[in-house]
């Protein structure tokens, strides 16, 4: 959809930006979010390979196009149960004093579409921060070059970070460094990832080097906790299969591990809750509006065997507008601001963490 008919459709939309407002803040990112939630109200959910999606990036690419950036799209195809479905990857390139490039990700499709989710926040909120940091750092003197990709079809096998670095054009080169921009609003607590010690299954790699190095991870932390003290982002604890602070291969960063890239993953979820399978980070809040039933002591639900909704907002209809912003607007724009500017000083301050 071109740009033009973008705005057309939103000038006919009964819904208006200040429905939306979470106060009266003009950070490019809260009302870059603002304009995320209209285009989505009209459009729907993005499902990977449909129509919906397509129009998402195309949107993506006109707002990034309009900052100044070049884009270039990279078709790709990939097998799924109805046979071959094309999606694409979006690329921004922002030049620095080094050739060496550190890679900030994020997928924007989504899915729970049969629930109602409409993935503001899974994976709108990693879409909008890229968008974001491309905004900061128009016009800055940077120590290494960044890559800004916006990844395809990421919900159903992380096709699109996988045909990526699978490319035939050296695509990892000069490459030191990738962050995950997954969900990273939302949830009562926000965290940073990295891989887990024990190698991923990377057989979808050609040449398999596996990085769990926590170097990464570490360095975004400082940074958090230079800019925002005791809210920095945390590790979580210890959980069987998943030692502190170590994630698992189900997003972006896994295929960049796997090709012996540092990595790093930032998201917003809440670690300390008894969800349906544990302390695994699965339930996202404990505000009872999102459980049958929540018992503050146990910090989990008040009946494991009649609790349906588990704090959990990831591909649920809970991913909607209607059921985060009375409740959470304060919480999305600090958030998703507190994020961009974690990754816009790490990137600007990039030579002090990342050696060559």
């Amino acid at each position: 959809m071109k740009k033009s008919a973008l705005v057309l459709a939103l000038g006919l939309m009964t819904s208006s930006a200040s429905t939306f407002a979470a106060d009266n803040s003009t950070s490019y990112a809260w009302n870059q979010f603002q304009s995320l939630l209209e285009v989505t109200q009209k459009m729907g959910a993005r499902v990977a390979g449909t129509k919906q999606e397509n129009e998402m990036a195309q949107w993506m690419s006109d707002e990034m196009t309009a900052m100044g950036y070049k884009v270039k799209s990279l078709p790709f195809k990939y097998r799924a149960k109805n046979g071959k479905v094309e999606s694409q990857n979006l690329v921004v390139d922002i030049k620095g004093d080094s050739k060496d490039i550190i890679v900030v990700g994020a997928h924007y499709d989504s899915t729970g579409e049969k629930a109602g989710s409409l993935g503001i926040l899974d994976n709108g909120s990693g879409m909008v921060a890229l968008m974001a940091l491309a905004n900061d750092l128009k016009g800055k003197k940077l120590p290494y070059s960044v890559r800004l990709i916006a990844f395809g079809a990421e919900e159903n096998g992380l096709n699109g970070s996988k045909a990526y670095v699978n490319r035939s054009d050296n695509p990892l080169k000069n490459v030191v460094a990738m962050i995950n921009l997954d969900t990273i609003i939302g949830g009562d607590k926000l965290y940073v990832h990295s891989p887990l010690t024990k190698p991923y299954n990377c057989s979808y790699v050609k040449s398999p080097t596996f990085e769990s190095s926590p170097e990464l991870r570490e360095a975004l932390r400082s940074v958090s906790k230079d800019l925002y003290g005791k809210d920095a982002h945390l590790l979580h604890q210890p959980f069987p299969g998943y030692p502190e602070g170590q994630t698992g291969s189900w997003s972006d960063h896994a295929p960049f591990a796997c090709n012996g890239i540092k990595t790093a993953y930032l998201e917003a979820t809440n670690f300390e809750i008894n969800g349906k399978s544990g302390n695994d980070g699965y339930s996202q809040v404990t505000d009872k509006t999102f459980w049958s039933c929540f018992d503050e002591e146990t910090i989990g639900a008040c009946d494991r065997k009649t609790e349906h909704h588990w704090g959990s907002i990831w591909h649920t209809k809970f991913d909607h507008p209607d059921y985060l912003l009375p409740r959470f607007s304060k919480r999305l724009q600090k958030q998703l601001d507190q994020n961009v500017n974690v990754l816009s000083k790490f990137v600007l301050t990039a030579d002090k963490w990342i050696k060559k």
